[in-house]
């Protein structure tokens, strides 16, 4: 199943016009544009490529400088639901 029909090989703003289009690939994607709060944001980034790429890569820098804690400053849960 191809993510995206218009754009299967590009990195764009695809996702968001076919959540308007209402063609998300998920149904939990397609919660993104029901009415809610996300639906300015689902707007945005399909009419405005260039701000889609900029908050985009906004995002994964700030991914990028997570610091996770590893060994024995870590966490392993074995039911990810539920804080112990």
């Amino acid at each position: 199943m191809s993510k995206d029909y218009w754009s299967p090989t590009a990195f764009d703003n695809y996702y968001y016009k076919n959540l308007i289009s209402q063609k998300g690939l998920l149904r939990s994607d397609q919660q993104l544009f029901n009415g809610g709060s996300t639906d300015s944001l689902v707007k945005k980034y399909s009419e405005d490529t260039e701000t889609f790429y900029c908050d985009f890569v906004e995002a994964i820098i700030k991914m990028g400088d997570l610091q996770p804690l590893t060994g024995s400053s870590g966490e392993i849960r074995k039911n990810c639901r539920m804080l112990q």
